[in-house]
């Protein structure tokens, strides 16, 4: 599956005024002893290319900014390369050879202020008001991910999963910090060099380490105009950070998710193609998956 790219709204005239507090010094003043991941870093820093918003300004909109149609989030759009990058957990050991990928994306939606985004309206309700204010078709490709991602987001979450949809890096702060607690760590995978369509390849494991059991919380970043991050808290998971070489040569730094219940996750057909690649059956031993570069996991310390 490729990567869509649509003309949107955030590249905006107008600046915010009479801002509370800023996303990072926020961070700072809430979690002082936890060292922001790359991908955090980077959404922020990417605020000065496209977005400054006055305040309760629902026309202060432009074009030019572009933002992907096609999600690379494992539980919701599965293609034959995720289903490659399946792999076992008992399998996670120095020399395990294995494919994957860890697609980026060229042009990723970013961070607004928290109380910018709290003024724009995240409701299936509200779709109409939100294409408007976008200057987004209705019935586009771009109009059917925004949908996607808030029904998403409205869904009931499965039995003993906490969900919440951040629309803002505070926000996301906040509902980890309750979940959690302030001593926790935020990690992301992290590949060498310019990551932009990387290609599926046969990756070795130098290592791993356990992170995180059932409790933490992932945070996977969905397909909108600004950034919006799905967040939950799930049982029967275990984390780990994977050390990886390419065949290439690119080294990696990965995040891994191993579910004991994966089958429950996963679409259908997905689940039928990565348990007959692994040969084994569902429920009989947790299997894992990498999570991209822009998904955070956030582990307590």
């Amino acid at each position: 599956m490729g990567f869509l790219h649509v003309f949107t709204f955030l590249c905006l005239a107008m600046v915010v005024s009479h801002a509370e507090v800023a996303p990072e010094t926020y961070w700072k003043s809430v979690l002082p002893n936890t060292p922001m991941p790359k991908v955090v870093t980077e959404l922020l820093h990417n605020e000065d290319k496209t977005t400054d918003i006055h305040v309760g300004e629902p026309d202060a909109i432009g074009s030019g900014t572009k933002f992907p149609t096609s999600s690379n989030q494992f539980k919701y759009d599965a293609n034959a390369y995720q289903v490659l990058s399946f792999f076992l957990e008992r399998d996670m050991y120095q020399g395990h050879e294995l494919n994957s990928h860890f697609p980026k994306e060229n042009n990723p939606s970013t961070f607004l202020p928290r109380e910018v985004a709290e003024t724009i309206p995240f409701s299936s309700d509200n779709l109409p008001e939100l294409y408007t204010r976008f200057s987004i078709k209705p019935d586009s490709a771009e109009s059917e991910v925004m949908k996607k991602t808030i029904n998403q987001c409205e869904e009931k979450g499965m039995k003993g999963e906490k969900k919440y949809c951040a629309t803002s890096l505070e926000a996301m702060v906040d509902y980890t910090t309750s979940m959690l607690g302030k001593k926790v760590k935020a990690i992301s995978t992290e590949v060498d060099g310019n990551n932009i369509n990387c290609p599926l390849q046969k990756y070795t494991i130098k290592g791993s380490k356990k992170v995180a059991t059932s409790e933490f919380v992932v945070c996977h970043k969905q397909k909108y105009p600004y950034a919006v991050f799905y967040c939950h808290k799930t049982t029967t998971t275990r984390a780990y950070l994977v050390s990886l070489v390419g065949e290439d040569g690119k080294k990696a730094k990965a995040v891994a998710i191993c579910h004991k219940y994966a089958a429950k996750l996963y679409p259908k057909d997905m689940v039928v193609k990565a348990f007959k690649v692994l040969k084994v059956k569902p429920g009989s031993t947790p299997v894992c998956h990498f999570l991209p570069e822009d998904h955070i996991v956030w582990v307590p310390y």
